[in-house]
């Protein structure tokens, strides 16, 4: 079956006269940016030093952010800035490949669950709309569940790139969990272990948004909550990312080398509602290429999921089923209750 990728789209569009899309990119009113992006003084997304010496202060600001936000941008995280832009610089590459080569990664079409690869989002929502965005999809991390087959060869840079970043980005995850656990009154070790421990899969995906026509009327992603415990996200320089704080939509700003932390459904799950995971989206631009690469810090298929037992009582009794990941997920793939 031969998928139209977003960006053959707007290669095709960027040679026409006229600023159009194709109707199936139109979001409806009720979505589309130009009309629901507040424009008036919002307060920022909290920053957090994480290199901060007292730990107690980061502790409380990671807790306090994502109790009222559900996200955060973290600087001085230890990541060396030529780690970070040596990511950036091996996924631009791929995605400036000839149409054919990237195919070469074509997701599956055929089986169930998470697939690896480079892909489009190929269902329609309810509505029958499009997102205007291509992706590319993988495991960074543990290596017993990494399949090279969906790692792109060219340029010959990409392996070392992403491992060198993986090497780095599980401190930093590390250091989030314990913040979590600690700002809820529990032993650091707590968070993590509730979300999958040593077994946390970290996947990478690469999002591309290219140049739109009509960026007031699409969206790169529409709004959603990450499936994952935490989504820890490299942006690049075009600003896109909004996040629906107090029932109005806000643009994050752009920090140069700042990682922007989501928390995830896992974690409001693990912290019985105490933690928010974020509702957010992502637009697009007029004239540049939108480009971001988050990691999504899953547990595995068959690990269950949650309240952790010391943020249950009869005061406060459970607010989530504990269910297997794989079934969480499917659930929410489908839009069927959990």
């Amino acid at each position: 079956m031969e998928v139209e990728r977003v960006q053959a789209v707007a290669s095709l569009l960027s040679h026409s006269t006229q600023d159009t899309i194709p109707a199936e990119f139109i979001r409806p009113e009720k979505e589309q940016p130009a009309i629901t992006t507040f424009r008036g003084p919002v307060p920022e997304i909290p920053t957090i030093d994480i290199s901060d010496p007292d730990e107690e202060n980061i502790v409380r600001s990671v807790a306090k952010a994502s109790k009222e936000w559900g996200i955060f941008q973290v600087v001085n995280h230890g990541i060396p800035t030529d780690v970070i832009s040596n990511l950036q610089a091996a996924g631009r590459h791929f995605f400036e490949l000839p149409q054919e080569e990237k195919e070469v990664y074509a997701k599956p079409t055929s089986g169930e669950g998470f697939k690896e690869g480079y892909g489009t989002l190929l269902q329609k929502d309810i509505e029958g709309k499009k997102s205007w965005g291509d992706h590319l999809f993988h495991r960074i991390w543990p290596p017993s569940k990494l399949n090279y087959q969906f790692w792109p060869k060219n340029p010959p840079s990409y392996r070392e790139a992403n491992e060198m970043y993986a090497k780095y980005v599980r401190e930093v995850a590390d250091k989030l969990f314990k913040s979590l656990s600690l700002g809820l009154g529990l032993e650091g070790h707590v968070m993590k272990e509730g979300a999958g421990g040593e077994e946390i899969a970290y996947m990478m995906k690469i999002n591309y948004y290219p140049p739109c026509p009509r960026p007031d009327l699409a969206l790169g992603v529409v709004a959603h909550t990450d499936f994952s415990s935490i989504t820890i996200l490299v942006p690049n320089d075009v600003p896109g990312l909004q996040v629906l704080k107090d029932e109005r939509w806000i643009d994050a700003k752009y920090i140069p080398n700042a990682l922007i932390i989501h928390i995830g459904d896992q974690i409001e799950v693990l912290s019985n509602g105490i933690y928010k995971s974020v509702l957010h989206r992502s637009t697009v631009d007029k004239k540049k290429t939108r480009m971001s690469w988050p990691i999504f810090l899953e547990p595995p298929e068959e690990f269950i999921v949650g309240p952790l037992p010391q943020l249950v009582s009869e005061e406060n009794p459970s607010k989530y089923k504990a269910k297997k990941f794989k079934d969480y997920a499917h659930c929410k793939l489908n839009k069927l209750p959990q």
